[in-house]
């Protein structure tokens, strides 16, 4: 009963420039697969136009029609139906038989360079991170006084491979060409103890712990620095759930404003809260919003019928919807910071691409960054990736001002970028 891995993962190529691309998953099902696909597809810098899901508890059917964003051109199609295979089980076996034994943890190396600074360079140098599919864990950047920056990422490899000379060699030669000849000094070498003594995020204040990491839709949202944007959003952030159409299942609908990682939001929310999709639609976007159908059950096979358990999951769905991830600007003195935190799901990993989109984000608003880095934060309810960007008030963008603000936090949370010009 089990399946070729090589017939596990299909990727049909569109046919016409601007065509979405099929990926069609058929395979034994395991909790939380749809997810764990989706958060690949994001890795990669795909779009998901549209998506059918459905699965019987032993057997899935999946096809996700993607599009690359234009700030993500460069795709390792051959490496990414790799990941998706590594991800399905190879049997019916393995679903009856729990889950394989986890893997050995990759390896963390430090990429430490030294040079000018530039703008956009932070960003530069992630982008080239990204299209070698080296994961970036932990950032550490500072810029001194004489305009150099010292930047420190600590990477893993997505194909284990960086170990080899020829995986180092092409990522100095690509790196190189980015840095040019403002690179002063460039090594990349095995993490040591200086890794574990990052892990940790610098102290935050009550009052920026409280709006980060909240988890309710309270009358503390007008707190919010977009409350315009968050109020538009919210009108549209609609999830209803009914019981009355199928003997089995709860049919959640959801209607909502698009974003970057919609669906690896929702799907993330499902599977820690031991939510199973039995039956799934995502209609295509439609002058910027999103029709999704699920038919869902509880992880005991049965419908959601406690009210008060709907309205826990409806309030975490439209959370999810309205934030996708918690940006708060402040200011550090006479300095401004900003604060991007997005919770880590039940497994320990956090959502893909977070860095690379705030660094974008900020490059394309023309935003200097003075300093960077990325921490874990444990809330009593939750564990938390936290970035935290000193921002430079020298490069010319007003970020004192009302409107700047909200043109960077909606930036950031990705409510900008989800435009047809925005994908090849």
């Amino acid at each position: 009963m089990g399946v070729p891995t090589d017939d596990a993962v299909l990727i049909q190529k569109g046919k016409n420039a601007g065509d979405p691309h099929v990926i069609t998953v058929n395979c034994p099902d395991k909790h939380g697969l749809g997810f764990d696909i989706c958060h690949i597809i994001l890795d990669f810098g795909l779009y998901i136009t549209k998506g059918d899901v459905s699965t019987d508890g032993i057997w899935c059917y999946m096809v996700f029609w993607v599009v690359p964003y234009l700030s993500s051109p460069f795709v390792r199609w051959p490496s990414l139906k790799n990941r998706l295979q590594f991800l399905c089980p190879c049997s019916v076996t393995f679903y009856l038989n729990g889950r394989p034994s986890n893997s050995a943890a990759s390896q963390v190396y430090l990429l430490q360079f030294f040079c000018l600074d530039r703008k956009g360079l932070l960003h530069d140098v992630t982008q080239v991170l990204s299209e070698f599919e080296l994961s970036i864990q932990k950032v550490k950047v500072t810029t001194t006084p004489d305009g150099r920056v010292l930047d420190l990422f600590f990477i893993t490899d997505n194909m284990e491979l960086l170990h080899t000379r020829e995986r180092q060699d092409d990522t100095y030669k690509q790196l190189n060409a980015v840095l040019g000849e403002s690179c002063i000094s460039c090594e990349l070498k095995l993490a040591g103890p200086e890794y574990e003594c990052c892990q940790g995020i610098s102290s935050l204040s009550l009052a920026i712990t409280e709006e980060l990491f909240r988890f309710d839709l309270s009358d503390k949202e007008i707190r919010s620095q977009a409350l315009i944007q968050d109020m538009v959003r919210l009108k549209k952030a609609n999830v209803v759930v009914d019981n009355s159409l199928s003997p089995a299942h709860t049919l959640c609908q959801i209607l909502c404003v698009d974003h970057k990682g919609l669906f690896y939001d929702l799907l993330r929310t499902l599977k820690d809260c031991n939510i199973m999709i039995a039956y799934g639609l995502f209609s295509i976007n439609s002058n910027g919003y999103r029709d999704l159908d699920l038919f869902i059950q509880q992880n005991n096979g049965k419908k959601i019928l406690d009210p008060d358990k709907q309205d826990g999951l409806c309030s975490r769905l439209r959370m999810e919807m309205l934030h996708p991830l918690r940006v708060i600007i402040s200011n550090r003195g006479p300095d401004t910071e900003l604060l991007v935190a997005n919770p880590v799901e039940l497994s320990g990993k956090g959502r893909p691409r977070v860095f690379y989109n705030v660094t974008l984000a900020l490059k394309s608003l023309g935003i200097c960054i003075f300093s960077a880095d990325i921490g874990r934060y444990s809330s009593s309810e939750h564990e938390w990736e936290v970035y935290r960007f000193l921002l430079d008030e020298k490069c010319g963008f007003k970020l004192a001002s009302t409107v700047a603000r909200n043109q960077i936090v909606d930036g950031v949370e990705g409510y900008s970028w989800v435009g047809k010009e925005q994908f090849l």
